[in-house]
């Protein structure tokens, strides 16, 4: 590896534990953007940077900046939230954002549009309720996922609370956050000692995911750290491990890409702290710090090699990982409606499309009213799934029906047993009109392009097949793309690639089949695939199976 840095690291080893300039950046009046430098920092704090891509054109006619502001994500290990924090963020939402608050792939929310002066009463709000965004981006460990439907397994709790624990046991070590953003602590004299991101932190993100078989509902392998819990008679034992998983890539550089975890083995779940976090110092000392789009987790151990970096897994936190254990997943979609766990509480999901919260009085879904509503009244708790869905969590027997009407008051219900499985099974990434990266459409348009899938489908009489499609606006593969049956990945304005052959449970990655496509010919394009389909395929084959075993064999 060459010891030469990028800029970005450089920034992180001066940055006084990710303190750099933040203070003076929101202190200044004269624009709504921050210093430069502190653009790479605020990601440590949850926050990206943005503009209003729709207003570029007319702002710059009028000789005026962008209409800088800030996306703010929440830490949320296993996409709890109370009702008295969902009685916070929905205030906040309305308050300082948008207006919309945004599920997203990793089972928390994200609010757009928070202006600079905005910034600090957003995070003050977030605090009074027990809420932060402290490595919510950035160079650290990321928000840490665990199977979300609590009627999947009794263990269902004990994963959430190792999710929670994972993510403050992973957690950087400064109190830059509550200096800067809170500001309920003094400006600290000297930087805190941090053993695992020393002062260079990580060369990339960092992700968790925490699987309870038979359920893949987190796509486990999609991300650095794979972890899949092992329950022998009702209790959990441990845990198969895995490294290497990672969706982003970049168009034109074959280099880059997708790649889909590779398992180590077995450990016990006493084991757990220390293996997870050898797994992170393995790639702070072995990462490529020189090429930011090279640094992922997956291109060190390609690198390195699998055996490898085990091994030097093992060597550092003493653990031998045994031989893995036998596991089966069946599925990774959400289960929508009711459903009840082990303990008789009742728990209801609903379908968010593309997770967007938000009252929609043209179409008689008024989500945002609906679930202030049941917050208000204290008889439920909320839950985000890694398919940008929530659930209404934790509902006494006595209070079903109470949230029953509200849910059917408001239109939610209505919407989620109508909604096709084509739609169900969707996923898009915001993209435009916030996101810096984004190329193309997703979000906004996926909705529209489903409308137009639909019919072919019923075409083909296959409207109950459980097709997996995900969009995105760029190749970094914020909606899993590259494990989904079919993905749309932009290339410019109303022009996607467009990848098959992902199994259905999130094994193997797709792979590319025609390029640069604009909305005719990927209609076009799907309906010659299922037509083919409905004609070659095994008799209980998934749409992705056959897509990789005729189409791209």
């Amino acid at each position: 590896m060459s010891n030469k840095e990028s800029h970005v690291e450089k920034i992180k080893k001066a940055s006084r534990g990710l303190r750099g300039t933040l203070l003076e950046s929101l202190a200044d009046e004269h624009t709504l953007a921050i210093r430069e430098d502190d653009k790479a920092l605020v990601k440590f704090h949850g926050m990206y940077l943005q503009d209003d891509r729709d207003r570029r054109e007319e702002r710059a006619a009028k000789r005026l900046d962008r209409l800088w502001s800030f996306m703010v994500r929440l830490r949320l290990p296993g996409g709890k939230l109370t009702a008295e924090q969902w009685k916070g963020l929905h205030h906040v939402a309305g308050d300082y954002s948008t207006g919309t608050i945004k599920i997203t792939t990793r089972q928390t929310v994200q609010l757009h549009g928070i202006l600079k002066h905005h910034a600090r009463p957003t995070h003050q709000e977030f605090n009074r309720v027990g809420l932060d965004s402290i490595a919510a981006c950035g160079d650290v460990n990321r928000n840490v996922l665990a199977s979300a439907h609590p009627d999947v397994s009794p263990i269902h709790e004990e994963i959430y609370q190792t999710a929670v624990h994972l993510s403050n046991f992973m957690k950087p070590k400064t109190r830059a956050y509550y200096e800067v953003f809170v500001g309920s602590e003094k400006v600290a004299e000297k930087v805190e000692e941090d053993p695992l991101y020393e002062d260079r932190y990580l060369p990339r993100k960092f992700k968790i995911a925490i699987a309870i078989p038979p359920q893949n509902d987190v796509d486990v392998f999609a991300n650095d750290c794979a972890l899949i819990a092992i329950v022998e008679n009702g209790q959990l034992i441990g845990y198969n491990v895995g490294a290497g998983g990672g969706m982003g890539a970049t168009h034109g550089n074959p280099s880059t890409y997708p790649r889909v975890a590779s398992l180590f083995g077995y450990i016990d779940k006493k084991d757990l702290d220390k293996v997870v976090y050898e797994i992170a110092t393995v790639q702070r000392d072995f990462g490529n710090r020189e090429d930011r789009k090279l640094a992922r987790l997956k291109y060190t151990i390609d690198r390195m090699g699998v055996d490898a970096y085990k091994a030097e897994v093992e060597k550092r936190s003493g653990v031998t990982f045994q031989p893995l254990k036998p596991y089966v997943f069946t599925q990774r979609i959400d289960s929508y409606g009711w459903a009840k766990n082990h303990l008789n509480k009742w728990f209801y999901t609903a379908f968010i499309e593309n997770g967007r919260i938000l009252d929609d009085s043209e179409n008689n879904r008024l989500y945002k009213t609906a679930f202030y509503e049941i917050a208000e009244s204290g008889k439920a708790d909320f839950r985000f799934t890694c398919n940008q869905n929530i659930v209404i969590s934790d509902v006494a027997e006595a209070d079903k029906a109470f949230i029953e009407v509200i849910l059917q008051k408001y239109g939610v219900a209505q919407f989620t047993d109508s909604a096709s499985v084509i739609r169900k099974n969707a996923i898009a990434c915001v993209a435009l009109n916030t996101c810096a990266l984004a190329l193309a459409e997703s979000q906004r348009y996926l909705p529209t392009l489903l409308d137009k899938i639909e019919p072919i489908l019923q075409k083909h009489h296959l409207e109950n097949e459980a097709i997996s499609i995900r969009m995105t606006g760029c190749p970094n593969g914020c909606a899993r793309p590259y494990i989904a049956e079919i993905a749309f990945i932009g290339t410019s304005l109303g022009h996607y690639n467009m990848h098959i052959g992902a199994d259905a449970l999130g094994f193997r990655c797709n792979k590319l089949y025609k390029e640069n496509l604009d909305e005719a010919e990927m209609l076009a394009t799907v309906d010659e695939l299922l037509g083919r389909f409905v004609v070659e395929k095994l008799e209980n084959e998934s749409f992705g199976d056959f897509a990789f075993r005729k189409i791209l064999a």
